[in-house]
């Protein structure tokens, strides 16, 4: 088993396959864009299966794909495949923006893929475009239907809270729970490589920052009420709405200090370093080890080894090393 230092077992591995996306969102990346990584510099699926293989020999049981926007990752439902076939791996998901999802959502299905989270910030179409830099919220409400219809479920959708950007929602937001059997989850701003003005009609990114207790506090008029039957590999806290069908989920890196106390992953990016905390620039080179002949282990069990207690937001600076669309978030 892969144990570190402080107690906690790791058994979920969250693998950037691309640091590409085909959207610009305000909160993640300038209008601009970002440099993108060569594609020699990227992972090949048997390099990745590789890592997930040793991981699963030492107690790694779920795998979480991301990006960028994994889905302009070309043959992704092959990776899926591949990793689906690895002994131990019990469970495979997909973190997506949904733009692509439509057509994809039954290849990905048949190739292994258990569930989606699909990252919806609101459901006006001016706003989604305003906020993605020309994002169609059509095309990603067609997305996740083709994802119920595949199968994917639990179907996540993912809120990232901001004051004067998508605070004005909390509300109808957690109401698809009521006809959907969806889980909503909200997550606190976490402030990597996005402190950057956002653009006009945006506040500062300084004060886009809102709480889980203060959103949970506009959504008392739900009576929300706590689920202690929580399975899974997650962080979030879940509630349910009485008579809902789906789940309130309230996720805080940030105001919640046992939130780190949880922490159960290592993240692989998309070129080939893994990472042990999110919010620390640490990471540790695992490509680079594979393409030089030596083994993937002793490299895992240094990422495991050198987890820290807890992110250090509260008394240093951000780490600024990478976007989030660069580490896999």
């Amino acid at each position: 088993m892969l144990i570190d230092s402080w107690g906690r077992q790791i058994t979920y591995l969250r693998i950037s396959v691309t640091d590409r996306c085909n959207f610009r969102c305000v909160y993640c990346m300038p209008p601009e864009g970002l440099v993108w990584q060569p594609h020699e510099a990227i992972m090949r699926y048997e390099e990745i299966v590789e890592v997930a293989r040793v991981a699963a020999e030492q107690g790694v049981r779920q795998i979480r794909l991301t990006g960028g926007e994994p889905l302009v990752r070309a043959d992704l439902p092959v990776l899926i495949k591949m990793l689906a076939e690895i002994p131990g791996i019990d469970d495979i998901s997909l973190t997506t923006n949904a733009m692509l999802l439509e057509k994809m959502a039954g290849k990905l299905a048949e190739a292994g893929l258990t569930r989606v989270n699909i990252s919806l910030d609101t459901l006006n179409s001016e706003k989604f475009s305003k906020i993605t830099r020309g994002g169609s919220l059509d095309r990603v409400l067609r997305g996740i239907a083709a994802a119920e219809e595949a199968g994917l479920a639990p179907i996540k959708i993912n809120v990232v809270a901001m004051r004067g950007v998508n605070d004005d929602e909390f509300l109808e937001l957690a109401r698809l729970t009521l006809q959907h059997a969806w889980h909503v989850r909200f997550i606190e701003l976490m402030p990597i490589g996005n402190q950057q003005p956002w653009g006009e009609g945006f506040p500062r990114p300084q004060d886009a920052f809102i709480s889980i207790q203060d959103i949970f506090e506009q959504l008392k008029p739900l009576g929300l009420v706590s689920q202690n039957d929580a399975i899974g590999f997650g962080p979030a806290i879940e509630y349910r709405v009485p008579g809902g069908i789906g789940k309130i989920g309230f996720i805080s890196p940030l105001s919640e200090h046992q939130f780190c106390q949880r922490c159960n992953r290592l993240r692989l990016t998309a070129d080939g370093f893994l990472r042990p905390c999110l919010m620390s620039d640490l990471e540790i080179p695992v490509l680079s080890a594979l393409r030089s002949g030596q083994p993937a282990l002793p490299v895992i069990q240094q990422a495991v080894a050198a987890k820290p207690e807890s992110h250090k937001l509260a008394t240093e600076a951000a780490p600024d090393g990478r976007r989030m669309i660069q580490i896999g978030g």
